[in-house]
């Protein structure tokens, strides 16, 4: 391989780029909506399950996301 070679002149990227940590609350919440639809066609037992999985995930996922968003600098 060549190498790069970078120009001095050009200043350095103005901000960095965050990704969000990969994470199993999308999953989770999709199975939780899955579970609760199929509990209407069955019993409504499975509807309430689904739906407090679905709702303890969403709510893990918000403060999962919040948390991240104020590790964040200031400046961005």
């Amino acid at each position: 391989m060549a190498q790069i070679e970078h120009d001095p002149s050009v200043p350095p990227p103005a901000e960095a780029i965050h990704l969000p940590e990969p994470s199993y609350m999308p999953a989770t919440l999709a199975l939780g909506i899955a579970t609760a639809l199929i509990g209407i066609l069955t019993m409504i037992y499975i509807t309430i399950i689904g739906l407090v999985i679905a709702l303890v995930t969403l709510v893990r996922w918000i403060r999962s996301s919040r948390d991240q968003m104020a590790e964040l600098p200031l400046e961005h």
